[in-house]
């Protein structure tokens, strides 16, 4: 995903996201209506910088709103967000930054994490989230809540079919169950 330096927003069944690479001309007026806003304000100015919302059909504003500077970001490292409208809970990966936050009936933050040398995509399968990274693949029930994780060594790759995860590193095949990693 690319990032324009204005806000993006795309909707998901009733749930509104945004994200840019700046901070949009509004933003104090996101954090004064927000219930969360998350901001991390590290000094590394040499990372890159992801501004996120997320608005639930029923509010005006985002109750949800975060600023997290990140490396890397470069060479297919794009941060990435996940809503799961059924738990309300959305996973936010930036970097080597993974936080996940349920966003109703308040938005909070329910957990921070690291994926160790760079994040690179969320996929929702079922019941189940699974995180890709560099050298990492995790799963999350759609609550939130962390069900595995297994150190993998690129090239690598993974394909889900109904309940079995087929895990391919560097020639290496391994099959097991999506929710309990074994």
């Amino acid at each position: 995903m690319d990032l324009s330096p204005e806000p993006q927003f795309v909707s998901i069944s009733g749930i509104e996201v945004f994200v840019a690479r700046e901070y949009p001309p509004i933003w104090h007026s996101y954090c004064a209506h927000a219930e969360l806003v998350d901001e991390d304000n590290a000094a590394d100015r040499d990372s890159a910088l992801l501004v996120a919302g997320v608005r639930r059909a029923e509010r005006e504003w985002p109750g949800l709103v975060l600023a997290l500077r990140y490396a890397p970001s470069q060479g297919g490292f794009a941060p990435g967000v996940l809503v799961v409208p059924e738990s309300q809970v959305a996973f936010v990966g930036a970097g080597t930054v993974l936080r996940a936050y349920r966003i109703s009936p308040e938005a909070e933050r329910l957990w921070s994490d690291e994926a160790e040398l760079g994040f690179w995509s969320w996929r929702q399968h079922g019941s189940t989230v699974v995180m890709s990274a560099e050298v990492g693949l995790a799963a999350w029930d759609i609550d939130g809540t962390k069900l595995w994780t297994r150190f993998v060594e690129p090239p690598w790759s993974y394909s889900v079919d109904g309940r079995l995860l087929t895990l391919d590193v560097m020639g290496s095949v391994a099959t097991f169950d999506l929710r309990t990693g074994s």
